[in-house]
């Protein structure tokens, strides 16, 4: 990859401004495209450009993409970069549907060099390089991505071939979205026995009961910042998939489903763009509403 060749970015969300600002500290150029003209308008401020699918498909290489949900990954791919993209490396970020991305790989293989490599961790721990990618792929094809993998995620695993990446995410957010409810029912516990919240947590980060999850979450719960590192949308579209998967297998999930259920109820209540630390007041909300 000629250093002159600017990197494409589609999607300007949480992660994906994160992923442009590492992208721009490493030296890359980079051009952007959201649907969003206000995420278009913080990319220029920020240091990258705003360009049309188009003038990135043309332009770019590698693109990386980092939208929603699986729908938009095949859109975008092979409504949207193809055939102006043909040839160039594409790296999907996004947390998909395993099964649905091998089927896409499958499909462009001989169009792109295409790369999955979904990441584990908030957008801040991925802003300060603790993010850890989870890359499926050939490995050829990831030797290519290295430059822009070693900007993105320092810390990463290649996986296995396209989907594991995917695979590996949705086991790993299964045991981060339960360690997350646990953490916010035990503090509300934990309170209601009278000890003080962000004592009791630094207690139990002292414990045996530690985990990472009461460094990234457990401040943003005691003081009620719920200011967006991982939309509580987004866990809820994870949780989907992980259940859909589970279904295929025919495996129960049962605190999985549990999990679903506080996120759904997070979103009646209009906290769907909130962070997913958020769950804590669904569980205040079940100990008022039995109190009630």
């Amino acid at each position: 990859m000629p250093p002159q060749t600017p990197v494409g970015l589609l999607g300007v969300g949480l992660m994906g401004e994160v992923y442009a600002r590492r992208l721009i500290a490493a030296g890359f150029g980079v051009i952007g495209f959201d649907t969003d003209a206000a995420r278009n308008d913080r990319l220029v401020q920020i240091g990258g450009r705003a360009g049309s699918l188009a003038e990135i498909a043309r332009q770019c290489d590698p693109i990386v993409i980092a939208v929603f949900s699986t729908d938009q990954v095949e859109v975008v791919i092979e409504r949207a970069l193809l055939p102006a993209a043909a040839g160039k490396l594409v790296i999907c970020t996004s947390t998909c549907d395993p099964d649905r991305i091998a089927a896409l790989g499958a499909r462009v293989a001989r169009d792109i060099r295409f790369l999955e490599a979904p990441v584990s961790g908030t957008s801040a721990q991925v802003r300060h390089g603790d993010g850890v990618g989870l890359i499926g792929g050939e490995v050829a094809t990831a030797q290519i991505a290295l430059p822009v993998l070693d900007a993105l995620f320092p810390k990463r695993f290649h996986i296995g071939k396209v989907g594991d990446g995917g695979r590996a995410k949705l086991a790993i957010n299964l045991i981060l979205g339960l360690n997350r409810l646990a953490l916010a029912e035990g503090l509300v516990f934990a309170s209601r026995l009278g000890l003080d919240a962000a004592a009791f947590l630094e207690v139990a980060r002292a414990s045996a009961a530690a985990s990472q999850v009461m460094d990234t979450k457990g401040p943003k719960m005691v003081v009620g910042d719920f200011t967006p590192e991982g939309r509580v949308r987004q866990t809820l579209k994870d949780a989907h998939l992980m259940m859909d998967q589970a279904r295929k297998l025919e495996q129960k999930l049962p605190l999985l489903e549990i999990h679903a259920a506080v996120l759904e109820a997070c979103v009646r209540h209009g906290e769907s763009e909130k962070d997913n630390s958020i769950v804590i007041e669904e569980i205040r909300r079940r100990v008022r509403d039995k109190a009630s």
